[in-house]
């Protein structure tokens, strides 16, 4: 039986939009426990997870979901940990922005090849504007590496197939049992790195309260809920308020620089995301179902 999803298109828009700059200050905070509390981008990805997980349970009542667990979760685990890698190797801003501006070319091509969803002539235009912007953000950073490049593309992809595969499964039992598979995966390789944060452990613990509540229980409650009504492609492009809110804070907080060309790019890659947004609202009728199709 069909029911009728309870978000409009336009509140889901507005939740994914929410998820994106709450994640947008996650590097930053993880950037923070890594350097601070010298623990590993492995350790820093567990310890969110961990805490996330705790907190929707102690608010959410959803039975366990093995395909969450089972798919979702070590997705989730590769996603994150990979991130912190980039961060490491090329800091916040630039790790963020090559994340999220490859990840809506991906679930584009993701969703086309493993899920039959159409490719509109306005989405081939997002993709090549998304493109346009990712080269110029790589090209224009100073002092990314290979290796930093290689671990944002991992998190991107990995993202892609969290994007992909949750579209269709309960918004809590998502968010919930993903975090408990993804530190489940975590657990060993963290353990192994060093588990414990060191320095003052007032401020660890509330950088990874702060980290598991807002930037990890609640976004990704919202992104998920948001993707009943949301096609993926637009969810992920919409996704792309993050690397503008992390390279705000790298740039601000962080003492790391952006140059002319990589602002350039971040304001191409907007521009993806406006055209993609403003044909989701436009395109579907407030309320209407967006099971089983992207708007790219």
């Amino acid at each position: 039986m069909n029911h009728a999803p309870a978000l409009s298109v336009r509140q889901g828009l507005v939740y994914v939009s929410t998820a994106a700059i709450a994640w947008g200050t996650g590097g930053p905070a993880g950037a923070m426990l890594h350097g601070a509390g010298q623990l590993s981008p492995v350790a820093v990805s567990f310890w969110r997870f961990a805490c996330g997980a705790v907190l929707l349970l102690a608010v959410a009542r959803s039975r366990p979901s093995w395909r969450a667990v089972l798919l979702v979760g070590p997705a989730m685990a590769v996603c994150q940990a990979a991130y912190f890698a980039a961060i490491a190797q090329a800091g916040v801003a630039v790790a963020t922005m090559i994340t999220m501006g490859a990840t809506p070319l991906l679930v584009a091509a993701g969703g086309r090849v493993f899920l039959g969803e159409p490719l509109r002539r306005s989405g081939l235009g997002c993709a090549a504007l998304a493109v346009c912007g990712l080269a110029m953000l790589v090209g224009g950073a100073d002092a990314i590496t290979p290796a930093g490049a290689g671990y944002a593309l991992l998190s991107a992809a990995a993202y892609s197939l969290v994007t992909l595969t949750t579209r269709r499964m309960p918004a809590d039992g998502v968010a919930v049992w993903g975090f408990a598979g993804g530190a489940a995966c975590l657990l060993p390789l963290a353990a192994a790195g060093g588990l414990l944060p060191a320095g003052h452990a007032v401020t660890n613990v509330l950088l990874l309260g702060y980290l598991a509540a807002v930037p990890t229980a609640l976004a990704y409650g919202l992104f998920f809920a948001g993707l009943r009504v949301v096609g993926g492609t637009t969810a992920s492009a919409l996704s792309l308020i993050e690397p503008l809110v992390a390279a705000v804070i790298g740039v601000v907080l962080l003492g790391e620089r952006v140059s002319a060309v990589q602002a350039g790019g971040a304001v191409v890659l907007l521009c993806a995301l406006a055209w993609l947004t403003r044909g989701e609202l436009r395109g579907q009728p407030a309320g209407a179902s967006r099971q089983g199709e992207t708007s790219c």
